[in-house]
Order: structure tokens, then sequence, then C-alpha cells
């Protein structure tokens, strides 16, 4: 029995393997981690063609395409289609690191180290030391929860709900549900930090009520080191239930996404 490869070929089966691809490459764009420019594009180019290949036959099963466009207009904008599916579901994956990193800068504000600032390889942007600290926290909890498995499920279970057609439709519970996580940023943020932000806080309430008891004491000079030690000695401290907490809620986001399309 001769298997026959060039059936394998059609125009119509080749397009939709690239449309695959470009669904995945919009999610490779966007998601953590593996969107860093440390990660040479031959890597992701190689990486999004192996999954797309293993992944193929599954897609084909679930979302059979009726009517292939063959004109470039058509298949332009169904490729744009596909990009712009791929890079929301990065783009949620990549809220907890935001979340991550807001509360990072938010606490060295607090411990006067804005000014300490190193690059980060996600953003491509200097940030501060403790941000980046906070980071490769959520990078650890990101990698031990095999947060890669929860981005590319999310994408298999994403053609459940929008297939590859050429009607470009997203529902408005998918919209609410975008919405829904963005606005958790700031929650998260906080959340990963008030123990810290708080006792920082009062800590400069009370340095400030000092310096108005004593105006010859210039206890600014003084707090901010102290304040420096104190941040990181709470940093120490917490650093186990930091974790933890980080831990948990990079894995609920990623469960809450991947049922996105479910």
């Amino acid at each position: 029995m001769f298997f026959d490869v060039v059936s394998l070929l059609t125009p119509e089966k080749v397009i939709y393997f690239v449309l695959v691809m470009t669904r995945l490459s919009g999610m490779i764009m966007t998601a953590p981690l593996i969107s860093t420019y440390p990660i040479p594009a031959q890597v992701k180019a190689c990486l999004v063609g192996l999954v797309a290949f293993l992944t193929y036959p599954l897609i084909a099963k679930v979302s059979p395409i009726a009517h292939m466009p063959m004109d470039l207009l058509g298949l332009g904008a169904l490729a744009l289609r596909e990009v712009i599916i791929g890079s929301i579901i990065g783009f949620c994956m990549n809220l907890i690191f935001v979340a991550i990193q807001i509360a990072g800068q938010l606490v060295s504000i607090q411990m006067a180290l804005t000014i300490a600032d190193v690059l980060d390889p996600v953003t491509k942007t200097n940030t501060p030391v403790i941000g980046q600290f906070y980071l490769f926290i959520a990078m650890i909890a990101f990698l031990f929860i095999h947060g890669d498995q929860y981005l590319f499920t999310s994408v298999l279970n994403s053609y459940n709900v929008i297939p590859i057609d050429t009607n470009f439709v997203i529902q408005g519970l998918l919209v609410d549900k975008i919405l829904f996580f963005t606005s958790q940023i700031f929650v998260i943020a906080f959340s990963v930090i008030m123990p810290i932000y708080s006792v920082l806080l009062i800590m400069e309430v009370l340095l400030g009520f000092t310096s108005k008891m004593m105006p010859q004491l210039n206890i600014f000079m003084i707090g901010m080191p102290f304040k420096i030690y104190v941040g990181i000695a709470l940093m120490a401290i917490f650093v186990s239930k930091t974790y933890s907490f980080i831990v948990v809620t990079i894995q609920n986001l990623l469960i809450n996404v991947s049922r996105m399309f479910t």
C-alpha cells in the first residue's frame, strides 16, 4: 500500500497549515518568556513549525473550513485574523508578568531604589532591581507549573470557539473575559506586595511625623537607607509566601485563559 504524498500537498491543505502556523506565531509573539528577545527568531520559527505539524491533523478535524479563499486579499485578511487571535491568547497569558513588574516598581518606589535599574529581558526596558527580583520569581513559578503547556492548550481550545473561517466574529463573552483579565493587573500587583508595601508606607508616615517633631534632625537622610534595609528584610521574610501566592495566581490565570475558548 503506497502512501499518496501528493494528496497532502494540495493548495487548500498547504494554506490551512500556514494559517495554523499564523495563529501559533501570534501567540509566540506575545506569550511570556517565549517572546523574549534572548530566544533567537530561528528557534521560535522552528517551534511554531513543529507544533503546527504535530497539531495540524487534530485542528483539521475540529475546525474544517468550508470555503478557502484563493485571492490575495482574502488570504491576507484571514492571516491577519489568525495573528490577532493568537496575540490575544499570548497577551492574556502575559498579564501576570505585567502585574508582577508593576508590583516590583511600587516596592522600589517605597524603598527608594527606583534609580537602580537593570535591563529586563522580557520587555527590553530598564526596570528596578526589585521588579526584576519578583519577575524572576514569576518566571520560576511559570516554568514550575508547566505554563508553556497551557499556552499551546489554549491555542488548540481556541479552534472550538473561533475556527478558521472567513467570518471575523469575536463573541461578546470573549471580550468580557479579556477585559476581566486586564482589570486584574493592579489587583494582582497589590496582592503580591501588600504586606511589604503596607509596612513601608506606615514607616514613611512615621518618618514624616518624626521630622516634624525634630526638625533639627535630618530624618530623611537617615530614613532612606533604613527603608532599604527594612524592605530587603521584609522581602526575605515573605519570599516563601510570595512564591506560593504567585504560583497559585499564575496557575489560576493560566487555567482561566485556557478555558476562555471552551
